[in-house]
C-alpha cells in the first residue's frame, strides 16, 4: 500500500508546476563535476550535462529534484540505479561512472552523443525500414537479456529511454529496475507498462519484452499500440485509464506497413495478453536475427540505426 501510495504521489508531482530552481551553470554539483546544462526534469530527477575535471570530458548528472530532497524513497532508488550502473556493464546499457551518496545523491553516467528513438520517430518524414526495426530490437533485447540474466527487470523499455549513436542503440534509465515481483499498480509509463504491471501484479522477464514490442511497434508504425487511435480510446486515456486492458494492439497493417511476415508477428507476439505466451529477451534476439538473414539488401537508414553495425548478441553476466 504505501508503494502504491508512493505511485500517486510521484503523478501528483508531475501534475504540479516545475518553477523550482535547476542548479545554476558553473555550480559543482558533485566533488569534481560542474554544471553546464539543465538537460531534462521528470517527476522527480533532474537530469544535467556537466564537465568533469578528472575525467576532463562531458558526462551526465542524474540528481533529486530540490522539491523531492527530503523524500527518502526517491533518494534510495536513485542511489539503487547508480549502483546498478556501476555494476552491471554490457555494451548496449549506459554506463554509470560514479554514485554520490553525500550530502545528495548524484549518479554520474557517460554522455552518448545522439537522439533518443522517440526524437528518430518524431523526426523522420518515413518509418523504419525492417532492417532497422530488426537492429534496433535486437540490441534492445540483448540488453534487456543481460539485465535478466543478472536478476533484474528494466521495467520502462520505450523510444525515450533509447539512445542511438553510431549504429549502437543503447537501453539507459533504470531507475525502475528491480527483481520479478509484486508491483504496485500504474509502475511504469503508462502507454508502455505491461497489463501486470497497470494491475499492480506479479512481475517477470515478460513484462520487458512487452515494452520491446511496444516500442518496436511504435517504431514500426509512427504510433504506439496503445496511444489514442480514435475518440473511444482517448476517452480511456482522459480518464488515466489503461488501454492495454481494454483492447489488443492494432495490426500494424492497420498503418500500411507491410513488413516480413516474421517481424511482424513477432510483434504481436511480444505483445500477447498472457505473459507466459510471450517470447523470452533471448527468443525476441534469435527471432529478429533470423528476420534479418531473410532480408534484402539494406534500405537507407535512420541515423544511429544503420543496418551493417554489428548487433551483439545476449550476453552473460
Amino acid at each position: 500500500m504505501a508503494e502504491q501510495a508512493a505511485v500517486l504521489e510521484d503523478r501528483a508531482e508531475h501534475d504540479r508546476d516545475d518553477d523550482v530552481a535547476v542548479v545554476a551553470v558553473g555550480a559543482e554539483i558533485a566533488p569534481g563535476y560542474r554544471v553546464a546544462e539543465h538537460l531534462r526534469r521528470g517527476d522527480a530527477l533532474d537530469v544535467y550535462a556537466v564537465f568533469s575535471d578528472e575525467r576532463l570530458c562531458s558526462c551526465v548528472a542524474k540528481v533529486v529534484r530540490p522539491d523531492r530532497a527530503a523524500v527518502e524513497r526517491v533518494r534510495r532508488r536513485l542511489a539503487q540505479e547508480g549502483f546498478l550502473l556501476q555494476t552491471l556493464t554490457h555494451p548496449l546499457l549506459v554506463r554509470g561512472l560514479a554514485t554520490f551518496t553525500q550530502p545528495e545523491v548524484v549518479v554520474i553516467m557517460e554522455t552518448i552523443p545522439g537522439p533518443t528513438l522517440e526524437e528518430i520517430i518524431e523526426d523522420r518524414a518515413s518509418r523504419l525500414a525492417a532492417a532497422e526495426l530488426c537492429h534496433l530490437g535486437s540490441q534492445v533485447a540483448a540488453a534487456a537479456h543481460y539485465l535478466h540474466q543478472s536478476g533484474y527487470l528494466h521495467l520502462d523499455v520505450r523510444p525515450s529511454n533509447i539512445v542511438s549513436h553510431g549504429g549502437i542503440a543503447k537501453l539507459i534509465d533504470l531507475s525502475l529496475a528491480r527483481p520479478a515481483g509484486p508491483v504496485p499498480r500504474g509502475f511504469g509509463s503508462h502507454l508502455y507498462m505491461s497489463p501486470e504491471q497497470a494491475t499492480g501484479s506479479h512481475v517477470t522477464e515478460a513484462a520487458d519484452t512487452w515494452a520491446i514490442g511496444a516500442t518496436l511497434y511504435e517504431a514500426a508504425a509512427g504510433i504506439g499500440p496503445f496511444d489514442a487511435h480514435d475518440a473511444a480510446d482517448a476517452a480511456v486515456l482522459d480518464r488515466d485509464d489503461y488501454l492495454q486492458l481494454r483492447r489488443p494492439a492494432p495490426p500494424l497493417r492497420r498503418f500500411g506497413r507491410r513488413l516480413p511476415s516474421g517481424l511482424a508477428a513477432l510483434i504481436e507476439a511480444c505483445l500477447h495478453p498472457d505473459p507466459q505466451l510471450r517470447p523470452s529477451a533471448r527468443a525476441v534476439w534469435q527471432g529478429l536475427q533470423e528476420v534479418l538473414t531473410h532480408l534484402g539488401p539494406a534500405e537507407p537508414a535512420a541515423p544511429g540505426l544503420a543496418p551493417g553495425q554489428p548487433v551483439d548478441g545476449p550476453a552473460s553476466p
